[in-house]
């Protein structure tokens, strides 16, 4: 009995020891700091999900542009035409910056050839420029964190830092990217390379130029011209790397809307795209969304953008005798081939060869968004879209450089010719440089603009770009939010229970009415105008004005999104953002 005894107890020792062995061991089948970050694959493996985790999916890219000026939908959001208060605003969260974090803290390894970690570092640092970039849009000050933080770090809580050190330090984890990426580029737009890190900083730099010299209540004007110079010296590397050129192959009517409709990214002009693939069965719902009437918002452009298109021949649209009353079939006639690409337009047809007018079932102002949508019907009603969605192209580094220069004051003819003048003779306009500033936009848009450079700059960024989810961006930063509370203005109707022809094939699309008539036209939709929602702006004829009921406000506070109550509740050291105490 005693041998036994020994015996179990030396089993039971051992037992335990092995156990205890056993629990010190990390497992075979997790990724963990001893046994991961040891290899150039490892840190692509790593950096890799960023990938996921930061870009968009394709509809978020469309749809941001929901709050420019130029879009009208079912309804506003309820930040501008509601009562917004922090109790409604959604946490921030800091996950995706933590991950950068951690990268950035273990990478470092020596048994990794120096220039792959630089590498690598630099596309984590690139994330996290885009990340504290998207946070000081939203927030304006917000805390720097650089370290991947421990529940019990001192840090964790405390107040935001100042708008000047985050965006200093954005500066230079940009320009850490840029030094180290490789340079060589990805025809296939899906990675980041050193040309989309110069992209991306030219894109934070205007940004931030502009908003510290149209925001002087900031403090910051007198740093603006550096952001600009900075901006301006970044478009200027892609530009003189020849890595890429406007997409142009003589076809003015095709060639813009290829790029958006494409499966493959245009990777001649698209620099970084969220690419989809039918193959793989990776789909994006965004043509159903701009096509159906209960899925979607019924977004659409209004009139006063749509002015801003001009003739082919360079003139000014706004410049033409009674321009504010031609129907649709005669406006859309002789105008920048962008237009016609971007919203159905005369002659457009789905693939199966059908006429296709604008469809004021899943619009209401007539100007129906298709830049992004594919020609198929089935996909009306399926989320199957295959075409990739740019995220950054060419074209916009362009008009980052051209605005750069005009609010420096050095626009000049030249610089004109390689950035506007280009993107103009894609869309078939006569690219020349016009005499005096445009008094239509200066009325509508930007009174205070005078340099006529800088107008046509303010133009063709907004038609160019227009539902890349860049306009509201735009708006912050040249203070311009005001333009959010402008009518939503449509089609000019000659008048009550007409039969419209808007695609000029002789058959009538749309007819204007108080109430659905007992006989009705096939294929004739039948818009209601109650006066509630819904008005002519001359009673019994005019311009179309949707959701009257509204009142779209955006007051000076609507800069900067409010501090969540919750997360103050998390912090108490976290100050609110000026008015929405």
């Amino acid at each position: 009995m005693k041998t036994k005894f020994i015996l179990g107890l030396l089993t039971t020792v051992v037992l335990a020891s092995s156990c205890k062995d056993f629990l010190d061991k990390e497992p075979f089948d997790k990724l963990v700091p001893a046994s991961f970050f040891n290899t150039e694959a490892d840190l692509q493996l790593y950096t890799n999900s960023f990938y996921q985790d930061f870009i968009p999916n394709g509809l978020a890219i469309v749809q941001a542009d929901e709050m420019g000026d130029y879009t009208s939908k079912n309804n506003s959001p309820t930040f501008i035409a509601g009562n917004f208060s922090p109790v409604d605003q959604g946490k921030w969260d800091w996950t995706k910056l933590r991950n950068v974090n951690y990268f950035l803290s273990r990478y470092d390894n020596v048994a990794i050839p120096e220039e792959a970690r630089k590498h690598y570092a630099g596309v984590a640092r690139f994330f996290r420029a885009y990340f504290y970039f998207d946070k000081v849009k939203t927030y304006g000050n917000v805390p720097w964190y650089s370290k991947p933080l421990a529940t019990d770090d001192p840090d964790l809580y405390k107040k935001q830092d100042p708008r000047s050190l985050v965006m200093d330090s954005v500066l230079a984890d940009i320009d850490f990217a840029i030094a180290n990426i490789r340079t060589n580029k990805d025809n296939s737009s899906s990675m980041i390379t050193k040309w989309v890190a110069l992209g991306l900083k030219s894109r934070i730099c205007l940004f931030e130029g502009t908003f510290r010299k149209y925001h002087d209540n900031l403090g910051l004007k007198s740093s603006a011209d550096k952001w600009l110079e900075e901006s301006a010296k970044a478009a200027k590397e892609v530009i003189d790397s020849k890595q890429y050129a406007v997409y142009n192959t003589g076809k003015p009517n095709s060639d813009y809307r290829t790029l958006f409709i494409s499966e493959n990214p245009v990777s001649t002009e698209v620099m970084w795209a969220n690419t989809f693939n039918n193959a793989l069965k990776r789909w994006h719902e965004i043509t159903w969304k701009f096509n159906s009437a209960t899925y979607g918002a019924r977004w659409g452009l209004n009139k006063q953008f749509v002015n801003t298109y001009l003739n082919t021949d360079g003139t000014r649209f706004t410049d033409k005798a009674g321009y504010d009353e031609l129907e649709f079939k005669e406006e859309m006639k002789g105008r920048d081939a962008r237009l016609g690409q971007s919203v159905r337009s005369l002659g457009y047809k789905r693939s199966d060869g059908s006429a296709a007018p604008p469809n004021f079932g899943y619009t209401f102002t007539g100007y129906h968004i298709h830049k992004f949508s594919l020609d198929d019907k089935r996909l009306d009603g399926v989320a199957e879209g295959f075409n990739s969605i740019t995220m950054m192209r060419y074209a916009e580094i362009l008009l980052n450089y051209a605005e750069a220069k005009a609010e420096l004051g050095l626009m000049n003819d030249v610089i004109w010719g390689e950035t506007i003048g280009a993107l103009r003779k894609r869309a078939g306009v006569n690219p020349a440089v016009p005499m005096a500033v445009d008094l239509y936009m200066q009325k509508v848009y930007f009174p205070e603009v005078s340099d006529k450079y800088l107008m046509e700059v303010r133009r063709e960024r907004g038609i160019e770009l227009v539902y890349e989810g860049l306009r509201y961006d735009d708006l912050l930063r040249w203070r311009k939010g005001k333009l959010l509370e402008m009518d939503w203005k449509g089609i000019y109707v000659p008048g009550m229970n007409i039969e419209m022809d808007l695609d000029g094939n002789n058959t009538p699309d749309v007819c204007f009415v108080k109430s659905i008539p007992s006989k009705t036209t096939p294929g004739v939709v039948y818009f209601v105008v109650d006066d509630k929602a819904a008005k002519l702006s001359e009673g019994t004829k005019g311009h179309i004005i949707w959701r009257i009921d509204e009142e779209r406000r955006f007051e000076d506070k609507k800069y900067f999104r409010p501090i969540a109550n919750a997360d103050i509740v998390d912090n108490n050291k976290l100050e609110q953002n000026p008015g929405w105490d």
